[in-house]
């Protein structure tokens, strides 16, 4: 179905910058960029999904199973997102908040054209039908395109959705109902938006990227629809049978003084706050992998251990699992959606009243965008630190969330939440 075809890169970091800018033509895109960020389950260094030979576009209703179908079918490489709405084919739930985005709530292509970039290698798969596209594609890609692209001078205003006296009244609310037993831990999220806003997509994600440098970062293109990722997390993992799942639940700021950092760094891993967060949502990604684990194979492999980005400091946690060959792939994300570190514990209990609480329906933010290789292995990453732009309403979006559990101080939260904003601000307001 695919030609393939493999060269060696005299410099893999201008054959990406190349590779991305090359990409804008297409109305259909999926840039992933780990950013030379090393683990034991990297598979690419980055992966460029363009131009859609078929598709599945759908609304949250039976999208599991639309895409198990989708995925079966074709039988090739897709590539695509999941929207957070999606838990109202899960459970009994529903998104009536307002949303000034207006992204599909499922969306995954099968790309004519797919690049693979591992060190100083790039595997290329067209489809049969463009594979005499390959070495004319590769002439315009490789051609001293000039890396500094258009700067744009407009201003973005930037209106919080939900004002400092009004995230405390609720954050008291949802402390209320951790007091009531109602649930232990929630995440709760705010947005932070632009109308009438203009941005040049491909510019800020440059800038949100050098900035943050993440390990999941995205750069998704759906017609008239942006999303500008500078995602730290991992939400899920398929290698044949092995699954991990690496939720982020604790942070820190970072510091220049090299001293303080190393001691902000510390003191986030003996955050017993912080730690407790982070285990209430490891187990329940535990019982979540449980559904489609063989028994006694669901392991924690790493606890609370502190990863250092360039914004933050982090504290993830890694849990593994085995499935056997008759669990359909798609089945393994269904049972495990939304991710345990966007939603709270009990996970029902907590997305009611996260429902509720919230103003703004989530739709990408606190999603997921990955892909399924033909085998039915698959990587999803969790959608925050994230800027996303509907080009034709032109509106301008980011959010960010904070755990709330009842060791949680409303000051703090809403200050973390700010700390986590940082990078998003700072490329849209300069």
């Amino acid at each position: 179905m695919r030609k393939t075809t493999q060269y060696t890169l005299k410099n893999p970091d201008n054959f990406k910058q190349n590779l991305l800018l090359w990409a804008q033509r297409f109305k259909d895109v999926v840039w992933l960029d780990s950013n030379n960020h090393k683990d034991n389950y990297t598979s690419y260094d980055a992966i460029l999904a363009v131009d859609a030979f078929t598709s599945l576009k759908t609304d949250y209703f039976d999208a599991f199973e639309r895409l198990s179908e989708y995925q079966s079918v074709t039988k090739d490489w897709i590539f695509g997102y999941l929207t957070y709405d999606l838990k109202n084919t899960t459970e009994k739930l529903k998104s009536e908040n307002f949303d000034g985005l207006n992204f599909p709530e499922l969306y995954f292509f099968q790309p004519k054209k797919l690049f693979l970039i591992k060190g100083n290698q790039v595997e290329i798969k067209y489809l049969k039908m463009v594979d005499d596209e390959i070495n004319t594609d590769l002439q315009e890609i490789q051609q001293s395109y000039n890396p500094t692209i258009h700067q744009s001078n407009d201003t973005i205003k930037i209106k919080l959705r939900i004002h400092r006296d009004d995230y405390f009244e609720k954050v008291e609310q949802m402390l209320a109902h951790i007091q009531r037993g109602d649930i232990y831990e929630a995440n709760f999220c705010q947005e932070f938006y632009a109308e009438e806003s203009e941005i040049n997509p491909l510019e800020t994600f440059k800038k949100l990227n050098e900035i943050s440098k993440p390990p999941f970062a995205t750069f998704l293109k759906v017609e008239d629809k942006y999303l500008i990722s500078a995602s730290p997390e991992r939400y899920i993992k398929k290698s044949e049978n092995n699954i991990i799942s690496q939720p982020i639940k604790g942070t820190a700021r970072r510091s220049e003084n090299k001293i303080e950092d190393l001691q902000l760094a510390e003191k986030l891993s003996k955050d017993q706050k912080e730690r407790s967060e982070n285990i209430m949502i490891v187990d329940l990604v535990r019982n979540d992998l449980s559904h489609t684990a063989k028994k006694g194979t669901v392991k924690v492999k790493e606890l609370c251990k502190v990863h250092s980005f360039l914004q933050v400091h982090q504290m993830i946690s890694t849990i593994s699992s085995k499935v056997s060959e008759r669990i359909q792939p798609v089945e393994i994300l269904k049972t495990t959606f939304p991710m345990g570190s966007m939603t709270g514990a009990p996970k029902i209990s907590a997305l009611k009243i996260i429902e509720n609480l919230e103003e703004t329906k989530r739709g990408l933010y606190s999603g997921s965008v990955g892909y399924f290789t033909p085998k039915g292995d698959f990587d999803f990453n969790v959608i925050i630190r994230s800027i996303l732009y509907n080009a034709s309403k032109k509106y301008v979006s980011y959010s960010v969330g904070s755990a709330i559990t009842a060791k949680s101080n409303p000051q703090n939260e809403y200050e973390e939440c700010l700390v986590k904003a940082n990078a998003m601000r700072e490329v849209l307001e300069g």
